[in-house]
């Protein structure tokens, strides 16, 4: 069957159209600022992301979070998974390019006297029957013209995901990186704790050996050196409860740096990272960034292309298929013009009935739409809900630490007035214990509040989506 000449500028015309509709972007909350009190900036979402751990000034945490991008299970899944949806835009992009195989065969066969013809029922080559080879080679192209957009639907569809896969592997990376600097924080306040609790320790074995001695003087009760032996022995206590949590932060430290916890063992230190600057953003700015929000976006505009999917199946489908090649019966003379055989034609299938599937094919990809719409207007919600919430904390955190900081130096010179008033003897040593410790909680809680501010600064970036280089 041959084409009319005016076909093929039809054809081409018809493949131009897509069913289904056109992508636009949902709209979302975007409120103009933040509900807490916070600079504006410009949006810079076009900015490159950088280490922004970094800002915190610690090698140690560089070192860590440089050998999670390496080595962590969790990133490498992601990877591999964006690697799976690459794969995927390839498939959908070869199948608006026609499908070309080669083949090629030797069949030998035979055909008993009976069934060689009329009369040939003895003597010769009939009456022994027929044996006959028959070599082919051939080519053959199948090519399915795109003409409601179905194919061209599915590529966008693919696309899409593959974006949205990029963008949960840049997710993954952050929530990575988050959560290490996050647990190496508490790992340093817990250092910090430790640092400050052996200090403490000190004291409380120079009240036990004043207490001691005042007992031999005679001058101190008994109960002066069991109360200073007992809160001796809880200091110690604590001790040993903060290395056991130490320990198990390293643990997950490693574990989140792609180690096994005896190949990671992170040195004490006795001062918690630098807090930076809280950076400036406008809400706009940070919904750019978010690589939660960006995937969730575009699984909004791969289930958008799915809709077309499913209402080109209405229409029916055209395609072209065309074979040639050479037969003979023997290879040496294949390749010749008697020999070669050849067919062209299109051929148009459409469904007459199906029940509803194709129906039911539409309603469930329109259904998938408004669930991926919701979807992401949730992670709308959700990133300026983080952004928010850390803005709140490191606001309050910050009157939080400056009264802690009254409450730490008050409480260290009550307990060195109470020791001397205790050393002339005009308190009891209850008073000793009950400033001893006061102030070792005042610490503690200072301790706790600055390494919460650490954690919010952490969360901030995080829903930031990373904090842009300056």
């Amino acid at each position: 069957m041959r084409l009319a000449p005016g076909s093929f500028t039809l054809l081409a015309l018809l493949a131009g159209c897509a069913v289904g509709p056109n992508y636009h972007k949902p709209a979302a909350p975007a409120p103009a600022a933040f509900k807490e009190a916070w600079l504006p900036a410009q949006p810079g979402d076009d900015l490159p992301r950088g280490a922004w751990w970094k800002a915190y000034g610690d090698p140690v945490l560089d070192d860590l979070e440089a050998s999670a991008e390496r080595s962590n299970q969790t990133i490498a899944q992601a990877e591999a998974a964006y690697r799976v949806a690459l794969a995927g835009v390839t498939g959908s992009r070869a199948a608006l390019f026609p499908t070309i195989t080669a083949n090629a065969s030797s069949t030998r066969s035979y055909n008993g006297p009976g069934l060689v013809g009329a009369g040939a029922t003895t003597g010769g080559t009939a009456a022994q029957g027929v044996k006959s080879t028959v070599d082919r080679v051939s080519a053959t192209a199948d090519w399915e013209i795109d003409l409601w957009g179905r194919l061209r639907r599915q590529l966008e569809s693919s696309k899409s995901s593959a974006q949205a896969s990029a963008n949960d592997l840049a997710a993954a990376r952050l929530s990575i990186a988050a959560t290490l600097a996050q647990s190496y924080v508490q790992l340093r306040a817990l250092d910090v704790q430790r640092d400050n609790l052996a200090r403490t320790v000190v004291g409380y074995k120079r009240s036990l050996e004043i207490a001691h001695n005042r007992y031999q003087a005679g001058v101190a009760a008994s109960t002066d050196v069991t109360q200073a032996e007992a809160t001796l022995a809880q200091a110690e206590t604590q001790d040993w409860d903060l290395t056991v949590q130490r320990a198990t932060l390293e643990h997950a430290i490693a574990t989140l740096a792609g180690k096994t916890p005896e190949e990671l063992s992170i040195a004490s230190v006795t001062a918690l990272p630098t807090l930076p600057v809280v950076p400036p953003v406008l809400p706009a700015t940070l919904l750019q960034r978010r690589p939660d929000v960006a995937a969730a976006e575009r699984r909004v505009q791969a289930a958008n292309a799915q809709i077309g999917v499913a209402r080109a199946a209405y229409f029916p489908a055209l395609s072209l298929s065309g074979t040639d090649g050479y037969q003979h019966s023997a290879w040496a003379n294949i390749f010749s013009a008697p020999q070669r055989f050849w067919s062209v034609g299109p051929a148009l299938a459409a469904t007459l009935f199906d029940g509803g599937a194709h129906y039911a094919q539409n309603k469930t990809a329109e259904a998938n739409y408004d669930a991926s719409v919701a979807a992401y207007r949730q992670s709308v919600l959700q990133a300026l809900q983080d952004a928010e919430d850390a803005l709140a904390s490191l606001r309050g955190l910050a009157d939080e630490e400056a009264a802690a900081q009254r409450a730490a130096v008050a409480a260290r010179d009550t307990l060195r007035a109470t020791e001397n008033q205790y050393r002339a003897g005009t308190v009891s040593y209850l008073n000793v214990v009950i400033a001893e410790s006061t102030s070792l909680s005042t610490d503690t809680t200072l301790i706790g509040v600055q390494s919460r501010r650490l954690l919010a600064h952490v969360a901030l970036l995080k829903a930031m989506g990373g904090e842009p280089k300056p």
